[in-house]
């Protein structure tokens, strides 16, 4: 691989901010009404870190490109709608640290696709996947580029660039191409990058056995470019990452939130990163507030899995189920269960919401849907 130095063979410096990244996002934002090919750099479904700065890092970095068709627009597309970013809290934090506004963001509901693709002027670049999501699948003859780190699927052979790495993070692949630009580099979007990086490959720890050299290589380039403090941003990232003190009921419940149809219920399980007893606190009108994300859902069934460490590790229920038939049959079997369910009591739930705490901490939504799936099947 590539030595990370100017032409000189030194180290260069890094102007402050994101001021040549922001002058970028406000061209590609008035690109998109210029009735031109718009090339869309396209971060996956899940929309997480890596995905949202990867996506954003090599839009620019392809757009800065000399090579570049003059009249097209290269844009970064977070592949989710604008009212979900807040939800993502490790990166609301890594943005703002890196000095970019979500308002310059682009996001899904921030352009037509379909409306592209029928005009014949969408080109894509997949970042952070090499393979459409199902609600994507119609943009197959559109894919022009890969930068990504996962499994290769084998598809879009005739892409270019088609970068799928085994490394840590999609960032590393993107800071690699950024470091042979480093022009193009500003102490925020090396700080982006950075911290991405760092939270993909838990610190660059072996023990999580998701860090390569090529990780180590670009970290410590990017430490030595940017002035950070590894350790104090990656703990900081961890920290922001279960920080939801800044979410209500709604946003808590859809934050990571999955729903199946269960024999002849509709079940939702959301999974929650705060003690039920702050989450009272915090709404004191939960009943109220399950009830309304239930019916928004039409949902028969909601269940929050609370899970936190403070200080032990500790697991948590919530189940709402309006139907007092159903929820007596559904409640019993759960105390029956592995669970190990013991009721938290309260006096601000209605009688349709009951709290537990669980006993049985190896039991996750990947273990509890099955569980669901079998009293359903009877149900």
């Amino acid at each position: 691989m590539a030595d990370h130095t100017a032409s000189g063979g030194k180290k260069m410096a890094l102007s402050p901010g994101t001021e040549k990244l922001r002058r970028y996002l406000e061209t590609a934002r008035e690109s998109i009404t210029s009735g031109t090919t718009i090339h869309c750099v396209l971060g996956n479904e899940a929309a997480d870190l890596d995905s949202m700065a990867s996506a954003l890092i090599y839009a620019y970095y392809s757009a800065a490109d000399a090579s570049a068709e003059p009249q097209r627009g290269v844009v970064p597309v977070i592949d989710i709608p604008r009212a979900d970013f807040k939800l993502r809290t490790e990166a609301v934090y890594l943005f703002a640290e890196a000095g970019i506004d979500p308002a310059q963001l682009l996001f899904a509901d921030d352009l037509d696709l379909d409306a592209l693709h029928t005009a014949g002027t969408l080109q894509l670049t997949l970042v952070d996947h090499n393979k459409l999501s199902a609600a994507r699948q119609q943009f197959s003859d559109c894919v022009t580029g890969i930068i990504d780190h996962h499994k290769d699927e084998g598809l879009f052979s005739s892409a270019a660039p088609r970068i799928i790495e085994p490394v840590g993070s999609a960032a590393t692949l993107v800071a690699e191409l950024m470091l042979g630009r480093q022009e193009l580099l500003e102490t925020g979007s090396a700080t982006l990058l950075l911290g991405t990086i760092l939270l993909d490959t838990v610190n660059l720890d072996p023990k999580a056995e998701r860090a390569t050299p090529r990780d180590q290589q670009v970290v410590d380039t990017l430490l030595q470019l940017s002035g950070a403090d590894q350790q104090q941003l990656f703990d900081k990232l961890q920290q922001e990452k279960f920080n939801v003190s800044a979410l209500d009921s709604a946003d808590l419940l859809r934050k990571d939130y999955k729903e199946w149809t269960l024999g002849p219920k509709q079940v939702g399980i959301a999974s929650v990163l705060l003690p039920i007893e702050d989450w009272l606190k915090k709404d004191p009108a939960l009943s109220e507030s399950l009830a309304r994300f239930a019916r928004e859902h039409s949902l028969d069934v909601l269940i929050a899995m609370n899970a936190y460490t403070n200080p032990g590790f500790t697991r948590e229920l919530a189940v709402y189920c309006p139907d007092e038939e159903l929820r007596s049959r559904l409640l019993g079997f759960l105390k029956g269960s592995e669970l190990q369910l013991k009721p938290i009591g309260s006096s601000a739930t209605d009688p349709a919401t009951a709290l537990f705490a669980q006993g049985n901490l190896a039991y996750s939504r990947k273990k509890l849907q099955p569980l669901l799936a079998e009293f359903f099947a009877d149900a």
